[in-house]
């Protein structure tokens, strides 16, 4: 039996997030500095997808990327400036402050949608858009006033660059995008060399790095990449409010950085808000 696409895109969404989760936490327990934290992060997702990719397409790569036009030059562009600030804004702000901040992209995908593509959410999406973001600077006024400026600011350029991107690929459902996140990943990776000053891996490193590149990049960016073929973007990038407080909570679990009582209580807000409406919108199907 064939899923619906409501449920393909939800499923496909939800496992990414999952996967993305103890992103941070390994962020943190890494011992690289960011540029070279960076730069694996994109060399090591881009030939794992590379191999995948050869063994399903083989010499049709190419001709997959060429095919993508504008969009998957605009998804390159916006897929790898949003896997830079990431890892900068973790370095310069506690985990929950870059997390809450990316939450905001639903919000800023159902903006962009809109404007754009002329894809008004329907009304149980606008509603758990604006309780989310409530939720959001709720939690992000207490930390504002941490002085945590540079650390956000970067946050939010990467949650606008996941706007964008899930509103590039919601606009092109017929093309395969993966190749061209592919190519995002290498992209990164060479733009960042410059800044590397040692790529030897030691220590824990060595078993931390390559996991983070497989499981918490790799595996999701390519889920992410199909997700928005079957539901909007702006209920793609809801799923990314579970990061919000899954992610700080296993950094708070496991090296002790604590999140403010305002994030335990806007995270609560933020996974009732998303647990409701996945399930209503399971029910349409």
């Amino acid at each position: 039996m064939q899923l619906a696409d409501q449920k393909k895109g939800t499923l496909l969404a939800f496992i990414a997030i999952m996967f993305i989760t103890p992103d941070s936490l390994l962020i943190r327990l890494s011992n690289t500095e960011s540029w070279n934290l960076i730069f694996y992060r994109g060399i090591i997702p881009f030939f794992v997808v590379f191999i995948g990719l050869l063994i399903v397409q083989k010499s049709q790569i190419v001709s997959s990327i060429i095919n993508n036009g504008w969009h998957g030059v605009a998804y390159i562009f916006t897929f790898a400036i949003t896997n830079i600030f990431f890892v900068i804004s973790i370095e310069n702000t506690n985990v929950a402050n870059t997390l809450i901040m990316i939450s905001l992209s639903p919000m800023l995908a159902a903006i962009v949608s809109f404007v754009f593509l002329k894809e008004n959410p329907d009304k149980k999406t606008w509603l758990a858009i604006i309780v989310t973001a409530l939720a959001v600077i709720y939690i992000f006024f207490d930390s504002f006033e941490k002085g945590d400026f540079k650390g956000n600011f970067f946050g939010f350029i990467c949650a606008l660059g996941l706007a964008a991107g899930t509103v590039i690929i919601r606009s092109a459902k017929r093309l395969n995008l993966v190749p061209s996140a592919m190519i995002g990943k290498l992209f990164v990776a060479l733009i960042v060399l410059i800044f590397v000053d040692k790529l030897k891996l030691e220590g824990k490193d060595l078993l931390i790095i390559p996991t983070m590149g497989i499981a918490c990049v790799a595996i999701p960016f390519v889920l992410l990449t199909l997700a928005p073929r079957y539901i909007t973007a702006p209920e793609v990038n809801l799923f990314f409010l579970l990061e919000t407080i899954l992610g700080p909570l296993w950094v708070w679990l496991v090296i002790h950085e604590q999140p403010s009582i305002e994030t335990l209580i806007g995270g609560g807000v933020i996974i009732s808000t998303i647990t409701i409406h996945s399930i209503q919108a399971l029910k349409k199907t």
